[in-house]
């Protein structure tokens, strides 16, 4: 009975150490996606930039293609910090920091669609003529 008790504790402290590298994998990935989001749009604009001899347009693409890096990256930092809350720290602080977390990466979102496409996200999208 007792190494029942043993073996089920061990297993449960290996699940958690898992959900814990987990975590941080999730977090080292949205790292990752940033920082090569934000080279190859930098490239992309050089590149580009060179091309039509003008900024304008490429600069435009720049700011897209980094405002939806950052979107990624942030939504994907915020599935860490849901997975760590839930599976590890399931406290009262905890989840409040998820919530200001939440709140704060959504603010952000929303600051990035009223940078990038000159409008609130709840506005619908303008029409464009082809």
């Amino acid at each position: 009975m007792l190494h029942n008790v043993i073996a089920s504790a061990s297993f449960g402290e290996a699940i958690l150490e898992w959900i814990e590298v987990a975590a941080l994998a999730i977090e080292i990935l949205a790292a990752v996606i940033i920082v090569a989001a934000i080279f190859y749009a930098t490239i992309r604009y050089a590149i580009d930039a060179a091309r039509r001899h003008r900024i304008e347009g490429p600069y435009r693409e720049l700011k897209v293609r980094l405002a939806r890096a950052l979107l990624l990256g942030l939504e994907i930092l915020v599935a860490a910090d849901i997975v760590r809350t839930v599976a590890l720290e399931a406290t009262l602080q905890s989840v409040l920091v998820l919530g200001l977390l939440v709140l704060i990466r959504t603010f952000l979102s929303w600051a990035l669609v009223v940078e990038v496409e000159e409008r609130w996200p709840w506005q619908p999208r303008p029409e464009t003529s082809d």
